[in-house]
């Protein structure tokens, strides 16, 4: 990665948004979040955030009821652990920052107010309660993934993504958008990242131990000229269509494994949805 250097920027918003979109129409309709370009082929094969959401409260049922089995009553579904404990959020993005109002606000990172770490609203479980949590952790992973083969089936779709991912990375157009986008990054006096990517995860921004930057001028500014270049040349809409073809290619050459982990997904959610229909 070279760095071209950065210029002081009086208003960052507003200076580079006239200065890249100075020369063409602005764009009539703009995608602000990944959802906005519609699904791709491998989602359907993917454990969603709603999964995310119902597992967690399902395991939390099961653990519960397990706990009791082991002689404490009144376990909470979401407790605290008996001592403060770090925690540290990965943050990561298929196309990097989209939305210029949080790019000009927030940069690469967002509103410290909104913080992405969940905080367990339960009360701080015992010393003798947290000796028995992994077994019964353990328990209710089993009775969750019940009927799934985890070695060959679970999540199939999640360990082809990388796969998929290279060959996206190696797609033609995609490089040739992805050049196009970083000179006019760096004609604005920007670093010349060599993608979207390699902008948001720049070490530059000090992500903390919870993942956000600390939006400095600098930040926000490189942050609003790489939306404003990609809303120029479409980079996200194409890079969402090289990614569409490259995944229904994986999908049809691997017809039978895409389908078994499909129905080891519904098996999974089958599972949960018994789990709160007893014990929610």
């Amino acid at each position: 990665m070279t760095t071209r250097g950065w210029r002081p920027v009086a208003v960052a918003g507003v200076a580079i948004v006239a200065a890249v979109c100075a020369s063409g129409p602005e764009r009539l309709l703009s995608v602000r979040t990944a959802s906005d370009l519609g699904p791709l082929p491998a989602d359907r094969y993917s454990y969603t955030a709603q999964d995310y959401r119902s597992s967690e409260r399902a395991s939390a049922l099961l653990t519960r009821q397990c706990m009791a089995d082991h002689g404490h009553p009144g376990f909470p579904l979401d407790p605290r652990y008996p001592t403060a404990t770090a925690t540290a959020t990965a943050v990561t993005t298929d196309y990097g920052v989209l939305d210029l109002d949080t790019a000009g606000r927030w940069g690469y990172g967002w509103d410290p107010a909104k913080s992405l770490i969940p905080r367990p609203k339960g009360r701080r479980m015992t010393y003798a309660e947290f000796a028995d949590l992994p077994a019964c952790n353990a328990e209710a992973d089993r009775r969750l993934l019940r009927g799934v083969d985890r070695k060959r089936d679970w999540l199939y779709g999640s360990s082809r993504s990388v796969v998929v991912d290279r060959a996206v990375e190696r797609d033609p157009r995609l490089r040739a958008a992805w050049a196009v986008w970083s000179r006019c990054v760096a004609d604005q006096g920007f670093a010349r990242y060599p993608d979207p990517v390699a902008a948001y995860t720049d070490s530059a921004w000090g992500r903390g131990s919870d993942g956000n930057t600390r939006h400095t001028r600098r930040e926000r500014a490189t942050a609003v000229a790489d939306v404003a270049c990609k809303r120029r040349y479409d980079t996200v809409e194409l890079w969402h269509s090289v990614q569409a073809r490259q995944q229904a290619l994986d999908i049809a050459r691997h017809r039978d494994r895409y389908a078994a982990a499909l129905k080891a997904l519904r098996t999974y959610r089958a599972n949960i949805s018994a789990v709160l229909r007893n014990l929610g």
